[in-house]
């Protein structure tokens, strides 16, 4: 791909070549982010808590603030029963906010796995699947009236199941496409006003003219993205504390 192409930012790169039985699991440029976003949050994690005190230093208030911003969410959209799963909604938070901010630090050839609807789609499924394992454990065979609503006569029950069912099971690629297709979108539009600013600031006799506008377009827009990427984590978030919700509530 060339330079120039907006879309040569998403590629996967094989960086060690690996298979296994057959099927190709070579470790890539995703893969690596991947593990740096795991270090980045482990980080986090340790320097906040490594040394508490009463009176919190400023890497503790941070991982504080966090950690009660995820309780919060849970607690509003779960109510008291959530309180088990905050480590579950924290670390998909947590984890999904430093992909997103880390694609979107410049010159070091940085990658947002978030960008990849094989990544979103694979934390989709896992809270899809933890949703679905909790509702049966917690309601068995009864976790199944949640396609049945309350007073609903027979007659209407063949008309709405078969719709609820359905938006049930499209939950994950919903909640993996939302994700996706908003970093995506972002990234493309930072690449095409980068590609201006270099474009036009090579135009003409007044270059700093021609490049002030899109460089001022970029900046915007990359505080913009940047406030996108703690958006989409929280919406991730939300959601999956909501589908919680419907597994431990039911109706």
């Amino acid at each position: 791909m060339s330079a120039n192409n907006p879309m040569e930012q998403f590629a996967i790169k094989t960086l060690h070549p690996l298979s296994v039985s057959g099927y190709d699991v070579s470790f890539t440029n995703s893969a690596l982010w991947m593990l740096i976003a795991l270090g980045v949050v482990a980080v986090f994690m340790v320097v906040g808590t490594i040394k508490p005190q009463l009176v919190p230093g400023r890497w503790q208030a941070a991982l504080e603030y966090v950690y009660d911003f995820v309780v919060g969410v849970v607690d509003e959209n779960v109510g008291p029963k959530g309180k088990t799963y905050v480590p579950l909604i924290f670390s998909i938070f947590v984890f999904v906010l430093a992909c997103n901010l880390l694609g979107l630090i410049p010159w070091v050839g940085s990658f947002t796995p978030t960008s990849h609807i094989a990544v979103t789609l694979a934390l989709a499924l896992i809270v899809f699947s933890i949703v679905v394992i909790v509702g049966l454990v917690k309601h068995g065979l009864h976790f199944f009236t949640f396609f049945w609503p309350k007073g609903m006569a027979w007659p209407l029950a063949l008309f709405i199941m078969p719709i609820e069912v359905v938006s049930f099971l499209v939950r994950p690629f919903t909640l993996a496409i939302r994700l996706f297709a908003n970093m995506t979108a972002g990234h493309v539009l930072l690449k095409v006003f980068g590609t201006f600013v270099v474009s036009l600031g090579s135009f003409g006799a007044l270059p700093y003219v021609f490049g002030a506008v899109p460089l001022a377009v970029n900046v915007a827009l990359s505080a913009l993205e940047l406030l996108i990427a703690l958006i989409q984590a929280y919406v991730f978030a939300l959601l999956a504390s909501i589908y919680l919700n419907d597994a431990i509530n039911l109706h």
